[in-house]
């Protein structure tokens, strides 16, 4: 100890010296920076959690929208609402609502997503695109701060999710074929076989009831065409000729056996010139990829027997004209001419399809031209004036009938909640008692021209002054049938498993368009060049033309009915079937 030095400076020295008490003076200036970058630890694990969890909600209500895209704003709402976060605001077009503290925000955008690996993955949904198979879901809410926020705004926590699944229906249009006349369907398939045709009518009751598995016809076509490899698109790129198809259907398995002989017989009564491309009539959608004797998971394609049939020979006969005598097939009908076209449905659009929605399914167009002879009620009508004969010269447009599928739903993600909805328009029915002039009959590209036509002969004589041996009646009547609105049809996942078929009908749907014709039917005597008038005549021969025309009117509606139907269109109607869907499984993929 240094006795000289002051004993301040002793102790001062001492006090510099000594290590005594160094971590509690540390402490206690280092003690407020540890609180705060403390705090600031613990509000940077709660907002990550936070985010954490918000994202996780944002998984779930991206999927939960997906699973029901036509009501993904209410999905949305109610996945948030069920994990905890029932007050989100789900802003709708044009809403630039700012989240606050009690009121997060979300978006819901619509959209399609394709993955392909080639695209970057940031552009492979598609904002808008239709038809939509993704979702994407956007949440915006404020960070909760426990202890910054008193120095520093809470920032916003923002997640996005896309879900994307692939729903798919089969589905068909055409027409029932009902209650069909045995004699008239013979004679009317016989004319677009090119052969003879002798069914009975328990074979077309047995066709007409029947369905097959369209996978197992096509594996059966494959063997009978020689395509025993490759996928089924591959299959469907090539023709078959109409046999070819009866006979296909024929093998097969668990088709009943009155059936599988009458489509056997038509099968060998067919014209090997009668050919049917295959893309023209199904279209498997992304099934098509799969191999010649696959099958896809959870997906019923089935298809009638006669309705298929029918559909076939509209198609193979949209290349030739078919031309046919029925003379003595109905009665009150003398002879009967009749004349058919098909033309090709816009944009190839098939009979029967697999697709998403958007997915269209369409008729054929027909044009057909019937001349009937008509037996007078009354011949001699009084006053030298005899009715000689009467003609019923008919002619009919029908443009093609739609289906379109507008929405495949799965609410509770479960085949049970499935509800398939289609749009159905039938096509437009045009019928006139006219003689058409101007483009070829089978030319679709252009509208015939129409203008009166003989109806009617009839002889004068009166008292051996006025002899006329032959006057023409001529006539005209025009009546159309249809609007362009579509029929919503809503097929429940009880009605696919029936295979129930739907019928969209027109506003102004009549039971016989003849009748309305026959109606409205505007007579005109042909002039003679001769200076006599005898417009007088119209006043005589009018209700006896008509009456005659009136009898024949249930025999003509029946005609019209079976050579529609066998050709797969309807006057003003359209039937629909969803033979399968299936809900897809909705996954993450962004």
């Amino acid at each position: 100890m240094d006795k000289g030095q002051p004993a301040k400076e002793r102790i001062g020295k001492r006090f510099l010296n000594s290590s005594k008490g160094n971590f509690a003076v540390m402490t206690a200036l280092t003690l407020p920076f540890a609180i705060v970058l403390t705090a600031f630890a613990v509000d940077e694990g709660s907002l990550y959690t936070e985010r954490r969890h918000a994202q996780a909600i944002t998984d779930i209500a991206a999927i939960a929208a997906t699973s029901n895209i036509s009501k993904a704003e209410a999905a949305v709402a109610a996945a948030f609402a069920d994990n905890g976060l029932g007050q989100v605001l789900v802003r709708g077009p044009g809403n630039t609502t700012e989240p606050s503290p009690n009121r997060p925000v979300a978006d819901v955008v619509r959209g399609r997503y394709t993955p392909d690996p080639s695209r970057e993955r940031s552009s492979r949904f598609e904002p808008g695109k239709q038809p939509y198979n993704a979702v994407q879901v956007s949440l915006s809410k404020i960070g909760s701060l426990y202890f910054g926020g008193s120095v520093m705004p809470a920032p916003v926590i923002g997640t996005t999710a896309i879900a994307s699944t692939t729903t798919e229906a089969a589905f068909s249009v055409g027409s029932r074929l009902l209650n069909l006349d045995r004699g008239l369907a013979n004679a009317l398939l016989g004319a677009l076989l090119g052969g003879n045709v002798n069914l009975s009518i328990m074979d077309y009751n047995a066709l007409a009831s029947a369905d097959v598995s369209v996978l197992s016809f096509l594996d059966a076509l494959a063997i009978r065409t020689g395509v025993t490899a490759g996928t089924y698109s591959d299959l469907l790129a090539a023709k078959a000729t109409v046999g070819e198809i009866a006979s296909a259907m024929a093998d097969v398995p668990g088709l009943d056996n009155v059936s599988r002989i009458a489509l056997q017989t038509l099968g060998a009564q067919s014209s090997a010139s009668l050919f049917v491309s295959l893309n023209a009539l199904i279209d498997l959608g992304s099934v098509g990829k799969l191999g010649i004797g696959q099958r896809p998971a959870g997906l019923d394609i089935m298809a009638n027997v006669l309705s298929m049939l029918t559909a076939s020979l509209a198609i193979a006969n949209g290349e030739h004209m078919v031309d046919a005598s029925l003379g003595g097939t109905l009665p009150g009908l003398g002879g009967l001419k009749l004349k058919i076209a098909i033309g090709e449905p816009p944009q190839r659009s098939p009979w029967l399809a697999v697709g998403e929605e958007g997915k269209v399914v369409r008729t054929a167009q027909t044009r057909v031209s019937l001349v009937a002879t008509v037996s007078p009620l009354a011949t001699n009508l009084g006053g030298g004036i005899h009715l000689l004969s009467i003609n019923l010269p008919l002619h009919v447009e029908v443009a093609y009938a739609e289906a379109r599928l507008k929405s495949i739903e799965c609410p509770t993600g479960r085949p049970e909640s499935l509800k398939v909805k289609v749009d159905a328009t039938p096509g437009i029915a045009e019928v006139y008692i006219a003689e058409a002039y101007g483009s070829g009959f089978a030319d679709f590209t252009r509208k015939l021209l129409f203008r009166p036509v003989a109806v009617a002969d009839v002889s004068l004589n009166i008292l051996f002054v006025i002899k006329l041996d032959l006057l023409k009646i001529k006539g005209y009547a025009h009546a159309r049938m249809g609007n362009t609105t579509p029929v919503p049809l809503t097929f429940t996942h009880a009605d696919i498993l029936s295979k129930t078929a739907k019928t969209a009908t027109t506003s102004d749907y009549t039971q016989s368009l003849t009748s309305s014709l026959i109606d409205d039917l505007s007579l005109s005597v042909e002039p003679l060049g001769l200076p006599i008038d005898i417009g007088w005549l119209l006043g005589v021969v009018k209700t006896p033309v008509k009456l005659s025309l009136g009898a024949v009117t249930p025999a003509v509606d029946k005609l019209l009915y079976n050579l529609l139907s066998l050709l797969g269109v309807s006057l003003g109607q359209a039937d629909v079937r969803v033979t399968g869907a299936t809900c897809g499984r909705s996954v993450l993929v962004q």
